[in-house]
């Protein structure tokens, strides 16, 4: 039965990671019709696969992936059979069903040394194997989806569902009575919740007609680095922001390059009829007073004052 919210049935694929879970949580909350399907219930770098899970479907938001950014150095070629020609099957079978496509994808598509917020036209310069594989996806559907496709870049993602740099600070808030934190990479610290709840409005503007296809920015407004992160993380769980120590990224050397500088300008929304995402400060607020942050926090509590 088709849902006129939603005009349509959706396919979230990656729907066992931690976005692809906010997803469809975000989906079933708005009584839209769909169907998600983990890495177990689908391949997508299996075309047969693909286009039988395409059947009957009015739009897909991909949150499949290769994530392991340090592995892709070793493995660029496995990665961008799943970032890369992965993206090129599932936009070719949109296309064939006239279907559109939330595509996500990665600041790590830019190169990383900008000095003020990137616009979503930046010309694009990978600094990593990951980076690469992702941008394989982004012109696969530019080129195969040119008006039913929508490549939306995240970054700093936290949730719930999946590891992440603000559940691993807590946990080590439990276990260290300091941390060192690399102070000289600035980005957007963005909330799973609130980056899903984006690609639905985004989602039913596109099959609305008001979205126009290409790039979006799906990051929180404001900016800092992980260390501003990892102190506003202590501050608002009650812990001692002290606790948290500046360092720089030569201390923490790892195979892939990080870019520095992963601010994203969010100027492209207005043209959707929606307005940027809100404060990373105020995202982050609310995800910590979720129940599962909220538990690792009071752990992490309770291990001081023991």
């Amino acid at each position: 039965m088709t849902d006129d919210r939603g005009k349509g049935r959706w396919l979230v694929t990656g729907a066992a990671g931690m976005l692809g879970q906010d997803v469809v949580a975000e989906l079933r909350r708005q009584a839209i019709e769909a169907v998600g399907l983990g890495r177990a219930e689908l391949d997508i770098t299996d075309p047969d696969a693909v286009r039988t899970a395409l059947k009957g479907v009015t739009l897909v938001v991909n949150c499949a992936g290769w994530t392991d950014v340090d592995g892709a150095e070793t493995a660029e070629e496995a990665a961008a059979a799943v970032n890369g020609a992965g993206v090129r099957i599932l936009a070719a079978a949109c296309a064939a069903n006239g279907a559109r496509l939330l595509q996500i994808s990665t600041d790590y598509v830019l190169p990383g040394d900008a000095s003020e917020p990137y616009a979503e036209d930046a010309a694009t310069g990978p600094v990593n194997a990951y980076g690469r594989s992702k941008l394989i996806g982004e012109q696969a559907v530019a080129e195969l989806l040119p008006q039913d496709g929508y490549v939306v870049r995240t970054a700093w993602l936290y949730g719930e569902h999946g590891p992440n740099f603000v559940a691993t600070m807590l946990k080590l808030a439990a276990q260290r009575d300091t941390l060192d934190v690399v102070d000289d990479q600035q980005g957007q610290p963005t909330w799973s919740v609130a980056l899903a709840r984006r690609l639905v409005e985004l989602g039913r503007a596109a099959l609305a007609g008001q979205a126009p296809a290409g790039v979006y920015h799906g990051t929180a407004s404001g900016a800092t680095t992980w260390f501003g992160l990892a102190r506003e993380v202590y501050r608002l769980c009650g812990l001692d922001p002290e606790r948290i120590r500046p360092t720089t990224s030569a201390s923490f050397v790892r195979p892939a390059v990080r870019p520095a500088f992963s601010v994203l300008g969010h100027d492209r929304w207005s043209q959707a009829g929606l307005a940027p995402m809100g404060d990373w400060q105020e995202q982050l607020a609310g995800a910590l007073a979720t129940p599962g942050f909220a538990a690792t926090a009071r752990l992490a509590r309770d291990s001081r004052a023991g």
